[in-house]
């Protein structure tokens, strides 16, 4: 961990923070947008770090995670099998009941509207069973 104290000691923001200080590459910049674009799909998001350092979005459960792989930033729909994918963004994890996954690769541009839109769309699914 860095010198600013131990996983421990820090929010699950942070952790966030530093995952995308310690990746230095495009990896760090794509997560970055990610987390940007999920926070302005929804401002009351709540962020959470799993599994052993795997940054995770909740709103009334879970809405996606963002793993952090060589050639690819995998951002994975805890219910995307649920979801109408009209742009169709999703392009990984297609043969499941249940999440479904979008590979972000160097140089791809994200088509920030269609993604925030599946964002706010999986926040409203995860609002149907809890009274939201």
């Amino acid at each position: 961990m860095n010198k600013t104290g131990s996983q421990s000691d820090r929010t699950p923001s942070q952790l966030i923070d530093d995952r995308i200080r310690e990746l230095d590459d495009w990896r760090g910049e794509v997560l970055a947008r990610l987390r940007a674009l999920i926070k302005q799909a929804d401002p009351e998001v709540v962020e959470e770090w799993k599994w052993r350092g795997v940054p995770v979005w909740y709103r009334d459960g879970m809405i996606c995670t963002g793993e952090t792989y060589k050639k690819v930033v995998k951002m994975t729909f805890a219910k995307g099998a649920a979801l109408d994918d009209p742009s169709g963004l999703f392009n990984a994890s297609l043969e499941g009941n249940t999440r479904r996954a979008i590979d972000f690769r160097e140089g791809e541009e994200i088509d920030e509207e269609a993604l925030k839109s599946l964002i706010r769309a999986a926040v409203a699914l995860n609002g149907v069973g809890n009274g939201g």
